[in-house]
């Protein structure tokens, strides 16, 4: 069995940064909460994929934007159709792309900002490691 990961990340702007997610990058909504526990959250991902991602809001708590733009989640898309797919996804929906702090990014991808300054490599490579 392979393990599947969770990423979870509280955010001050949810429905912003669930239309970034869902819409710009084209991840489907798994499940949402509202009231858990004093949160609300949204889970978005691919139904098969061996991860999702997780953003939750506490009525009353901020929590601010990414610490530094080198805070980054990485796609690997080598098929050059799909990359390209999602890249013209993301700029359709008012999301350009921005420099990488990290200039081995842009080499082979492009950069995105998300709603709270995390960023989003889509990277038009194959997975090595």
């Amino acid at each position: 069995m392979v393990p599947k990961l969770r990423v979870a990340r509280p955010t001050d702007q949810l429905a912003a940064v669930v239309r970034f997610y869902r819409d710009g990058l084209g991840l489907q909504e798994l499940g949402s909460f509202t009231g858990h526990n004093g949160f609300d959250g949204v889970m978005l991902g691919q139904p098969q994929a061996p991860y999702h991602l997780e953003f939750t809001s506490r009525p009353g708590q901020l929590v601010g934007r990414a610490p530094t733009t080198d805070h980054l989640l990485v796609f690997y898309l080598p098929d050059r159709l799909e990359w390209q797919t999602a890249v013209d996804r993301l700029l359709a929906h008012g999301y350009p792309s921005v420099p990488a702090d990290n200039p081995y990014w842009d080499k082979l991808g492009l950069t995105f900002e998300d709603p709270d300054g995390y960023r989003v490599v889509l990277q038009q490579a194959a997975w090595s490691y």
